[in-house]
């Protein structure tokens, strides 16, 4: 004995496809604004974008104007006067020795850090020496620049390179290296391991899998960790206060110091020094502004 199967009425089945209240809510949860997230967008937008725009339009302004105008209202008689007195002080030679320790530390620090980050994820843990290797990276960042500087001093001291620009190159790339390991250990880890034995069963050693496949595809995480360090070190202050002592041999962020003692009541001109210290490392955000954040989501995404 055979039972026909049940079936439903047209009219319930376009109730049940079609039911208006439900088709409301989802619509309202997707179209629904969230002020309080915008709002608190333009405030932050506001709070960074203001004192940006108070430092820029002040560097234009002479220094009798300064204190005559509105703070906030543009100049009324633009001057570069305060750009080309900071630039005749010395702020060439203070741009090069930025630019000489920065890359002098970022190359080296970025590269030391690729190859060990690809050594200790191809591993896979079964090296001891590897582990451990790791796990020194990881404790380096649990240990801040200010509780080492004095054994650093001693160090450096001990080795002859105080007052020297290798002096601060060398304690930036030690200290660059433990989260440059981390980011690309993550990152390279998310390579699928068949692309690997692909290019092992074509003949491919070791380096040549670190340079043509890991490095192409980790491009993202490498410029990533090298803008992220360029910026650490590029406005580093502690190092150059403490292992150098000569006016030659300053950098940027001790320039801009020294600068604000001797123009303390020349404001716009201090302001310009300003503008012209973080110019480059803005130039270099826009350069590399995609692979930075997609660098910083990808490498994290398991």
């Amino acid at each position: 004995m055979t039972t026909a199967p049940t079936t439903r009425a047209p009219e319930q089945l376009g109730t049940a496809k079609a039911d208006p209240r439900h088709r409301r809510s989802t619509s309202r949860g997707k179209e629904r604004p969230n002020y309080l997230a915008g709002l608190t967008s333009v405030l932050w937008l506001l709070i960074v974008v203001v004192p940006i725009y108070w430092i820029v339009i002040t560097s234009f302004k002479s220094q009798s104007r300064y204190y005559l105008e509105n703070p906030f209202a543009p100049p009324s008689e633009p001057t570069l006067v305060n750009y080309r007195l900071v630039i005749e002080s010395d702020f060439v030679q203070y741009f090069i020795n930025s630019v000489i320790v920065t890359i002098g530390a970022v190359v080296p620090a970025v590269a030391v850090s690729f190859m060990a980050a690809y050594a200790i994820v191809r591993s896979g843990g079964r090296n001891r020496l590897l582990r451990w290797t790791n796990s020194l990276f990881l404790m380096g960042l649990a240990i801040p620049l200010q509780a080492t500087i004095i054994p650093v001093y001693l160090i450096i001291i001990q080795l002859g390179l105080y007052d020297s620009l290798m002096a601060m190159i060398l304690p930036s790339i030690a200290f660059a290296i433990p989260l440059s390991v981390l980011v690309l250990s993550n990152f390279i880890r998310d390579v699928p391991k068949d692309l690997f034995e692909s290019m092992r069963i074509d003949g491919a050693t070791e380096r040549g899998m670190l340079w043509r496949l890991a490095f192409p595809l980790a491009r993202p995480a490498v410029v990533t960790v090298t803008i992220y360090n360029a910026l650490h070190i590029w406005n580093g202050f502690l190092l150059p206060l403490v292992l150098t002592q000569s006016p030659d041999k300053r950098v940027l962020p001790l320039a801009l110091w020294s600068f604000q003692e001797e123009y303390s009541i020349n404001v716009p001109a201090v302001l310009a020094s300003v503008v012209l210290t973080t110019l480059p490392i803005l130039v270099l955000y826009v350069v590399g502004r995609r692979q930075l954040l997609s660098g910083l989501t990808a490498g994290f995404s398991k």
